[in-house]
């Protein structure tokens, strides 16, 4: 039996699927209330995709009556989010999030090379042109890989080694502490909240039950708010670097969760005292909670052998 190769339209509706559910699950995790902005550059710029894309998933959603639209002002969140994507007919871990794990662990496994061809990619992983280039734009977006001038692409080396997360982390550890000594550092009262509604989250059970993406962004988020917080926009600049280029080993990391649950207590206990302007004590406590990670990164290295 032969099978009927997909639609363009039904192609885009897979891929929104996949979008509408990440929404979802970041508007339940941050417990964003009725009313709330949901700039559309800001998703596209937490996901690695284009606008397109994400303005394909907020209509779905729309149509769903999670967010609604406003003429010239954009989304706006329209009811309280389900617990789960499932909940409104949506996969959370669509086709195109296992291909791009798939992609991932190939690349730290060593199957696959710097150089490698769309022909090949689509062949070896059973995609059309059209999810290809979506797996690409997010993959170039993070940095792990770049279109060849010509033909083809271009793996990065740069992060296939626990060395080399080890350095990402110790880039971490000389501005993140010094982000939170800036004279101008003002952390405001709602990001705090939703900082430590996060963490809480987490604590709760999140830990378990949020996919790789989602976790791995949880994090991302609570440190670059705190580096945001700086108002200096060059150490900001800096981490969003390193968190692009870091998700590959950071995924592969997540397969032991235990040491996150220590690391949720760590971000609370920086909360409380940035909270409180006890801000060197923060700087310092932050090194710590940095220091920490790196010590466990040693504790399992097998998990990142091929």
């Amino acid at each position: 039996m032969t099978t009927r190769p997909r639609s363009p339209s039904r192609r885009r509706r897979d891929i929104s699927s996949v979008l509408a559910a990440r929404i979802v699950e970041y508007i339940a995790e941050e417990k964003l209330p009725v009313g709330t902005h949901v700039p559309t550059q800001d998703l596209a710029d937490r996901f690695a995709v284009s606008r397109s894309p994400i303005n394909q998933a907020l209509r779905l959603l729309c149509d769903k009556g999670l967010v609604t639209h406003r003429p010239n002002k954009g989304y706006f969140v329209a009811a309280t989010a389900p617990a789960t994507p499932e909940h409104m007919g949506l996969t959370s871990e669509g086709e195109l999030a296992e291909v791009y794990f798939r992609i991932a662990e190939d690349r730290l496994s060593g199957k696959l090379g710097d150089q490698v061809s769309e022909s090949y990619l689509r062949q070896a992983y059973g995609v059309t042109r059209t999810q290809l280039n979506q797996l690409l734009s997010r993959i170039s977006q993070e940095g792990w890989a770049e279109r060849r001038p010509g033909y083809g692409w271009t793996f990065s080396a740069v992060l296939t080694t626990p060395e080399a997360l080890e350095q990402t982390y110790r880039l971490r550890m000389a501005i993140e502490p010094a982000a939170l000594l800036e004279p101008t550092f003002q952390l405001s009262r709602e990001a705090a909240e939703h900082c430590r509604a996060s963490e809480q989250w987490m604590l709760s059970g999140g830990i378990e039950t949020a996919s790789a993406d989602a976790l791995y962004e949880r994090g991302v988020r609570f440190h670059e708010t705190l580096v945001a917080a700086s108002r200096n926009p060059f150490f900001l600049d800096a981490l969003r670097r390193v968190n692009r280029v870091r998700r590959l080993l950071a995924y592969r990391s997540m397969i032991d969760r235990r040491r996150y649950y220590s690391q949720a207590r760590e971000h609370l206990r920086i909360l409380d005292l940035l909270v409180r302007e006890r801000n060197e004590e923060a700087a310092d406590a932050m090194r710590r909670h940095l220091q920490s990670v790196v010590r466990n990164l040693k504790k399992i290295q097998s998990l990142f052998k091929p």
